[in-house]
């Protein structure tokens, strides 16, 4: 027994010596640096992607950058070029991580981006420059949007897939190329509503329901957007604007718009929402099908004009060119002036044979695109736009939201006469081809016999038929119009088809001939037709770009009444200055300067963190809203004093130093990641990258509800103060001038920034450094300590006295040993 007691004694003095051991150990350092790069560039933005280890940034050289965790290595690089500008002024990730927003501010363009394949998949234009932006999506899940989800998808019922748009053109969009089966509906995302946030200057807001379709047009904010935020439940949109005056410094100010009626009105919104991001994407289907069109009808088709222009300018005769082709016709025999045109320009430097061939070739290309690209378009819309109508006659529901039935039928109206004006170019198209068709074959045989050469038997067979056919060709296109010159440059206009491509809003020169068409003569002479609303208003005297923008201007006014109706219902509820910049701020870019925003889903809270230097420069201050301005939720004001931050000093002397904020940002909800300098700094000491609990500051004294009417400057001596102690979640940022920090609480890692935007560190936040593998590898050494000491304790009843007192001697040589050799550690 005395054994035993001797062997349990030993094993808690083991254990009580190797916590010593731990705490004689020095205090590691907190977080993990994972990846650490110099940059050539300046950083102006760098945010998270909400789902995965990825970040994105936007450098001052206009590119677009993104960079995975491990080692920081870089992904892909967008840069810019004349389509997307040089300039990137916001960036924002969609909620599910698959696409990245950001603006412009050469073009004043917002670019929805592939992360993928660094494809841009969406753009479209703003009024004034985008400074910040915000992509939320709805927390709240409805059995009605899952219906509405089931029902959408039978759409694939009654409308085939669209076409994908031949490669081989430059403007074909990557969104519509061959390799994606459902762009649509990558673009939708899921099915619950996300709204992407734009702010700007002179208070410039406005909704993007899924990126692309403007939903709200935003009133009542002063000043330019610095940071905005709209809640997750759609209750209301917080936002921050700096107000610039030409007397006083500028100032901060909060605002909080209520948004009650997105929320009220979701599934509507949704549906509604999704309908219209459908038509917009099969707008911009329509226009890059037209743009292929244009590309496929090539200059070359000019080149018959352009000739016989040539041609009239240089000839002596008197002769015109429809009779000298006549001639040719009838008796196979033509004046010197034709022979040379004919065997020189054509054959030599153009060849004929190559420019029927690419007449043919052209007009097929179009044809086809005409037929899968835009006349699929036109139906898709036609049923998305029916769909909207039979919403928007139900007044109850769609009424509030703007959705106007008048204006969605006369939408369809336009598109019915997009589709009329397609049609016609298919009958110019079938025209041609075979004039053309017949005109070139008769001219080749005709050129073969004029350097002798041999004819195939199968080319010279020519009927009767075919020479009229050829005949009435010549007398309708050969004919020449002197004041074509002063307007187009030239005297003929053979080719019918590129005047139907030309984005002009002059009449077409050649419009197409009705004369003897009954129906035609019928409409004209029926008073009751002309005024009926169920025929589609026909332009024969206007090209295909023109309807197309007729149609484009009608649907947008369809777009613009649910934006307008939707904004004047969202009213501001608070305005509130915060704080002035003093002039003697610092020239650095104010890209990442606090304040900041978070949005609680958990408690419906909106956090507002930002620092008043002038006053309290050692003071951080948190104010918290509730996003639904109705309910009686305890808000107001906090502030953290910096000062006794640290549980101990860097130094590790008893007094700890006074710190400053440089940049906070919320890790997750109860913890803020800031970035500290202190007061009075000095070059040998690093700056600070620590994780501030939240739990502390508001388990306190009540929050100090402020006074709307007075500035927040003339309550600051009001304000309760809290003291929290940052432990070991804290750490010195040697060798570096720590300025910003993004973070990401999902994949728990943040990424800090320096002063001269150029050096990047970054750093997983939930486990130490990689000095606490020793203290790892010593805590590990103790258990088999402990481990090895455990048989003995099993096995010491049958053992004799003597042999007990000898294994215990043992067992005190190996721990003496142990704690020697963890010393030298």
């Amino acid at each position: 027994m005395k054994g035993r007691h001797f062997c349990i004694l030993l094993f808690c003095v083991s254990v009580f010596a190797g916590v010593l051991i731990q705490q004689k150990l020095p205090k590691m350092p907190a977080f993990r640096q994972v990846g650490e790069k110099q940059l050539p560039n300046s950083i102006l933005f760098m945010v998270w992607s909400p789902k995965r280890d990825l970040i994105a940034l936007a450098n001052k050289a206009g590119e677009l950058l993104l960079h995975r965790l491990a080692s920081f290595q870089r992904v892909w690089s967008l840069a810019p070029n004349e389509d997307t500008g040089k300039e990137i002024t916001s960036l924002a990730w969609r909620p599910d991580g698959k696409i990245i927003a950001f603006s412009l501010a050469d073009t004043k363009q917002v670019i929805l981006c592939d992360v993928e394949k660094a494809e841009i998949l969406h753009f479209f234009p703003v009024e004034s420059l985008v400074s910040c932006m915000h992509w939320m999506e709805v927390s709240e899940e409805s059995s009605t949007l899952t219906s509405f989800c089931n029902a959408e998808d039978e759409t694939s019922h009654f409308l085939p897939k669209l076409p994908a748009l031949p490669k081989s053109y430059s403007a074909t969009s990557k969104i519509f190329s061959e390799e994606k089966s459902d762009e649509v509906m990558k673009l939708l995302g899921d099915v619950r509503l996300n709204i992407l946030v734009l702010g700007g200057g002179s208070g410039f807001t406005e909704l993007y329901a899924y990126g692309m379709y403007k939903i709200a047009t935003l009133a009542g904010v002063a000043g330019t957007c610095r940071s905005l935020c709209l809640s997750s439940d759609l209750k209301s949109l917080s936002v921050i604007t700096e107000i610039k005056s030409t007397e006083n410094e500028p100032e901060i100010t909060y605002f909080q718009l209520d948004t009650s009626l997105l929320s009220d009105c979701l599934p509507e919104v949704t549906r509604m929402a999704r309908k219209f991001t459908h038509i917009s994407t099969l707008l911009q289907y329509q226009k890059l099908s037209l743009t292929c069109m244009c590309e496929a009808w090539e200059d070359i088709l000019m080149q018959m004009d352009l000739r016989l222009t040539k041609f009239v300018q240089e000839k002596n005769t008197t002769t015109s060119v429809q009779d000298e082709f006549i001639q040719l016709l009838l008796w196979g025999k033509a004046s010197p002036e034709l022979q040379a045109l004919l065997m020189n320009q054509l054959t030599v430097k153009v060849g004929f044979k190559k420019l029927g061939q690419s007449i043919e070739s052209s007009y097929s290309s179009i044809q086809k695109l005409v037929i899968s690209h835009l006349q699929s378009g036109s139906e898709a819309l036609l049923y998305y736009l029916s769909e909207l109508k039979g919403m928007a006659l139900w007044k109850q529901k769609y009424e509030p939201l703007g959705l106007d039935a008048a204006l969605i039928e006369d939408a369809i109206t336009a598109v019915g006469s997009f589709i009329l004006k397609a049609n016609e170019l298919l009958q110019v198209i079938d025209s041609s081809m075979k004039n053309f068709k017949a005109f070139f074959r008769w001219l080749y045989v005709a050129m073969l016999r004029m350097s002798e050469d041999h004819v195939l038997p199968e080319l010279n067979k020519m009927t009767q038929k075919d020479i009229a056919f050829v005949a009435d060709f010549l007398t309708e296109h050969f004919n020449e119009a002197p004041e074509l010159y002063d307007r187009k440059g030239k005297y003929f206009n053979v080719e019918r088809v590129g005047q139907y491509l030309k984005d002009e809003d002059d009449d077409l020169v050649s419009p197409p001939n009705s004369k003897g068409n009954q129906w035609v003569n019928f409409h004209q002479n029926s008073t009751p037709l002309k005024e009926s609303p169920l025929l589609f208003p026909y332009y024969p005297q206007k090209s295909l770009y023109y309807v197309k923008r007729i149609m484009e201007g009608v649907i947008d006014l369809c777009l613009q009444k649910p934006a307008e109706i939707i904004g004047k219902s969202i009213k501001q509820a608070i305005g509130m200055p915060l704080y002035t910049i003093p002039t003697s701020t610092d020239t650095l870019p104010r890209l990442f300067e606090l304040p900041s925003l978070w949005n609680d889903k958990k408690s419906g809270m909106h956090y507002i963190v930002f620092t008043m230097p002038e006053i309290s420069p050692c003071k951080l201050y948190i104010m918290r809203k509730a996003t639904d301005l109705s309910r009686s939720v305890s808000s107001g004001l906090v502030a953290i004093d910096l000062g006794s931050l640290l549980s101990r000093s860097i130094d590790g002397t008893a007094e700890a130093s006074r710190y400053s904020c440089l940049d906070a940002r919320f890790f997750d909800d109860e913890t803020l990641t800031v970035v500290l300098k202190e007061a009075v700094e000095e070059e040998h000491r690093g700056r600070i990258l620590a994780q501030l609990p939240l739990s502390p500051v508001y388990a306190g004294e009540e929050e100090f509800i402020l006074d709307p009417s007075m500035k927040l400057d003339q309550q600051s001596g009001d304000i309760p103060v809290q003291s929290v102690v940052l432990e070991n979640q804290w750490r010195t940022l040697e060798n570096m001038k720590a300025q910003y920090v993004a973070v990401n609480g999902i994949r728990k890692v943040s990424c800090v920034l320096s002063s001269n935007l150029r050096h990047i560190r970054v750093f997983e936040m939930d486990v130490e450094d990689e000095e606490e593998e020793d203290k790892q590898d010593v805590s590990g050494d103790q258990e088999k300590l402990e481990q090895s000491l455990e048989p003995s304790l099993c096995s010491q009843e049958d053992t004799e006295e003597g042999e007990l007192t000898e294994g215990a001697e043992a067992g005190t040589s190996d721990l003496q040993e142990e704690n020697a050799s963890t010393s030298e550690i």
